[in-house]
């Protein structure tokens, strides 16, 4: 199949920090109907890499006290996997942020980089004090780089690579969570081990994309929640995991620039979600935000024009999750919006 390639037409470039993400005026139709897919060039130049992403971390490493940097294993072709962590209590409440197990979703990790570069600032003092947070910014560096056992050759983004779903074994880490750790994949398998494993985790969010074209009321979303849906999970670690997804829509919604909906996910216990609420007794949440950065179906990939807001969006997400958590006042959270929250249409199941 041959796709047809796009031309680059905004540079990102400018977008990178933070403080330049929330500050671009962003019309209150931008998110939800608009850009459509294929408006605008599907670039992958303009998004870190693998090894600017480690400069980048390594960097932040050095100018922030209370980060350390932690590499919890290696791919399937030898790639350190970083974590970011703050840890300034044991005691206290612990929340996990994870994207990129599929490669090809990248504006997740964008974001988790300017949100780690926000936790050295002065806007986040006294928070760190009061919770503890570990950022895995890119869980399949193979995926996302390209660096891959199989052909790529389809895939629509201009660029300097290609991103994938798939880890270097051609294996959706998202399916590997019903497993033993044993059997997992390299990527996974670490996770469990040095993470699930080693930390008191309380909340965690996990941070994908799906297509362009999910939506809700008539209206294209922004993004999509999904609290875990296992029967054998725990009532109350469902209902934390509600709260949680009652902070992400109460940050989100409001702002005029977000729309979002409720997942239409599945229920096995090796996703993700699923998989580690009912293994650890964590309150997850997953956060489909909306286009991925490259893929062989055309619909699925969004033009760079929609790359700012979606940053801003992870940003807003983990910067709410965390104040949440570190006040408490994630405990007084309502769920009942979840009883109304239109689950979307009109696409194919991507988590």
């Amino acid at each position: 199949m041959t796709l047809k390639k796009k031309v680059l037409s905004l540079s990102l470039s400018s977008m990178m920090a933070l403080g330049t993400v929330t500050a671009v005026a962003i019309p209150a139709s931008a998110v939800g109907n608009g850009p459509n897919a294929g408006n605008g060039s599907v670039q992958t130049s303009i998004l870190h890499t693998y090894e600017s992403m480690v400069s980048y971390l390594k960097e932040q490493d050095k100018k922030q006290s209370a980060m350390d940097l932690e590499v919890i294993g290696q791919t399937v072709k030898g790639r350190d996997i970083y974590m970011a962590k703050y840890i300034s209590n044991p005691d206290n409440p612990t929340v996990l942020f994870l994207t990129q197990q599929h490669g090809n979703e990248q504006l997740t990790t964008e974001g988790a980089l300017d949100f780690i570069k926000h936790l050295g600032t002065g806007k986040t003092k006294g928070v760190l004090d009061n919770v503890n947070i570990l950022i895995i910014p890119m869980l399949n560096a193979d995926g996302a780089m390209g660096d891959v056992n199989f052909s790529l050759e389809d895939y629509i983004a201009d660029g300097d690579r290609h991103l994938t779903r798939y880890n270097a074994n051609n294996v959706d880490l998202n399916r590997e969570h019903a497993k033993d750790i044993i059997e997992m994949e390299p990527e996974a398998k670490f996770l469990y081990e040095n993470v699930l494993e080693k930390y008191p985790i309380d909340y965690m969010i996990d941070l994908h994309h799906q297509g362009t074209l999910s939506e809700t009321n008539g209206e294209l979303v922004s993004g999509s929640i999904l609290y875990p849906t296992n029967s054998k999970v725990d009532a109350e670690v469902v209902e934390k995991s509600q709260k949680l997804g009652a902070v992400v829509y109460n940050t989100l919604e409001p702002k005029g620039w977000g729309h979002i909906g409720q997942y239409n996910g599945g229920s096995g216990a090796n996703i993700g979600r699923n998989g580690i609420a009912l293994r650890y007794g964590v309150s997850t949440l997953l956060f489909e935000m909306r286009g991925m950065s490259d893929h062989y179906i055309e619909s699925y990939a969004l033009g760079q024009k929609s790359n700012g807001y979606l940053i801003k969006q992870t940003v807003s997400t983990l910067d709410a999750t965390v104040r949440a958590i570190a006040d408490r006042s994630i405990e007084k959270e309502d769920t009942s919006f979840w009883d109304t929250l239109p689950t979307q249409t009109n696409r194919q199941n991507d988590e």
